[in-house]
């Protein structure tokens, strides 16, 4: 059984040579999500998620929502194991995908094909399972020979299709998103529509942050709110 339970959940990032940023501190108390304060070694800290406490079980599709800065992405980065928390306590109980940065593990001077199994090694797949995708990513890529070139004389959009057909290859039990994923030009774009409505479809458990609140209605059951480190559940009709 898919299932994310969060007790208590404290994440901070330590500032360094902090001394003389009174006025910067003030505005950052303003605008971002974290609150700032001193640990115990009176370094200033930025506290991203404050003791927040929350559950996800199997058909639940979370959406995250808040201001540039509340902590979204932090979260999502906890929840994949980027982050670790300092206080409190994280189960996560199913297979992560992550679609936060779909370039991790490209490399520029590397062919397209030998980019699919950097990307997909990156994203935690195991060789045997690539060598069974790798056919369908080149086809769905519609890249042809450019898969035998190197990356670098790919087009800004042939490296997005590239990192788009690797990425939403997996088939996981939670997937994490920090946005909603679409690409390519007229022709491509209602395939890569198709296919990212497939993915979600085959997870028990969606987590999307997005500033799309038309999107998140449509593609939610459930929406979280951050602030200043402090997560609340708000109805899906007051966004």
């Amino acid at each position: 059984m898919s299932r994310i339970v969060a007790q208590d959940l404290v994440v901070e990032f330590p500032i360094y040579d902090a001394g003389h940023r009174s006025l910067k501190k003030k505005l950052l108390s303003a605008t971002t999500g974290g609150r700032i304060a001193r640990d115990a070694g009176n370094r200033v800290i930025v506290r991203a998620l404050d003791n927040v406490s929350f559950s996800m079980e199997a058909g639940d599709r979370i959406g995250l929502i808040g201001h540039n800065g509340a902590g979204k992405t932090t979260l999502l980065r906890v929840l994949s194991g980027i982050y670790e928390p300092v206080g409190g306590s994280l189960m996560v109980d199913g297979r992560v995908a992550t679609l936060l940065d779909i370039y991790l593990g490209i490399d520029a001077e590397a062919t397209g094909y030998e980019n699919i199994w950097l990307r997909a090694l990156m994203m935690g797949l195991r060789p045997a399972d690539i060598d069974q995708k790798v056919t369908d990513i080149a086809e769905f890529s519609e890249l042809g020979e450019y898969l035998d070139m190197p990356l670098r004389t790919y087009s800004a959009g042939m490296r997005l299709r590239l990192a788009f057909a690797v990425s939403t290859s997996i088939d996981a039990d939670i997937l994490l998103m920090d946005e909603w994923l679409s690409v390519g030009d007229s022709g491509f774009q209602p395939k890569a529509k198709q296919r990212m409505e497939e993915l979600v479809a085959r997870t028990k458990i969606l987590v999307l942050a997005s500033h799309d609140y038309s999107l998140l209605k449509s593609m939610c059951n459930r929406v979280l709110r951050l602030a200043h480190g402090k997560v609340e559940e708000v109805a899906l009709g007051s966004i």
